[in-house]
């Protein structure tokens, strides 16, 4: 069973592939275009991919390559996301001038950085491919954020743990594979659907969500490319009854202009 990832060996995509599979071989992609690609183009059986953040919110633009590649969430999985700051052996932090990772991790441990303000903070692809740099340049003076599974695989030094300002972090990863797969077990589902543009219809879809006794867990909108002005819906919902659950996509499918289930599966209450 091949897996793909964004990131390397110790990016948080690739904690999450060895706590959700038993067995795997790993398949690295510099971007979420590529990991999407490679399930595709059958690559891999199955993909990785980060949604969404409790900081940041949602990562849009995976919602669109989820569409458009009519790929099927299979699975879901919340990690806390804890960052370190990481080093060529031997070293203190007075010695680190710069440190690089991922804009987001960079973000979020601002407030550690501030006490610091000799480092220079630059931006890299990936939290553990910097990491990974370091040690195979040899590189002194410079740090990494990355996770600990990522000092480990690398043989890097930790100067600090848990560096992040807000300490309860969670990115939530979705499962993908191509095609969909009928399952009887499950209380989750992600749908996307347009509506008329008129007043009151998205209004009426909740509605009849409520009327089902559907949960709704969240929900995003982006613009319709070809239609300026109208908009798809993302929404995820979860229930006790599978049977409730069919009886109100059956209705949205009649009001809505365009209906899609992208997946059905068992909820992770994180």
């Amino acid at each position: 069973m091949k897996v793909s990832i964004q990131g390397i060996r110790g990016s948080f995509h690739h904690m999450v592939a060895n706590q959700y599979f038993d067995s795997f071989e790993l398949n690295e992609c510099s971007t979420f275009e590529s990991l999407v690609k490679s399930i595709v183009n059958k690559e891999s059986d199955y993909g990785i991919m980060a949604i969404e953040n409790s900081i940041a919110g949602s990562i849009l633009p995976n919602y669109a390559l989820i569409d458009e590649y009519n790929l099927s969430i299979i699975g879901e999985y919340s990690l806390n996301i804890d960052h370190n700051l990481m080093c060529f052996p031997n070293q203190n932090i007075a010695d680190i001038k710069e440190v690089h990772s991922h804009p987001m991790a960079l973000l979020q441990c601002s407030k550690f950085f501030s006490n610091y303000p000799h480092i220079k903070l630059i931006e890299s692809e990936d939290t553990a491919l910097y990491a990974k740099k370091i040690i195979d340049s040899k590189i002194k003076g410079v740090g990494a954020i990355a996770s600990l599974d990522a000092s480990e695989i690398y043989n890097l030094q930790i100067l600090e743990s848990s560096i992040q300002t807000i300490k309860n972090n969670k990115t939530r990863f979705v499962i993908l594979e191509m095609n969909h797969k009928n399952i009887n077990d499950y209380d989750k589902a992600a749908l996307k659907f347009i509506l008329d543009h008129k007043r009151g219809s998205l209004a009426t879809v909740l509605n009849i969500m409520s009327d089902c006794s559907l949960n709704l867990t969240k929900i995003q909108s982006l613009p319709v490319v070809q239609t300026p002005g109208k908009y798809s819906f993302f929404v995820d919902i979860t229930f006790k009854s599978v049977e409730n659950y069919q009886k109100a996509i059956k209705i949205i499918q009649l009001m809505a202009q365009e209906f899609k289930i992208l997946g059905e599966y068992k909820y992770q209450n994180s």
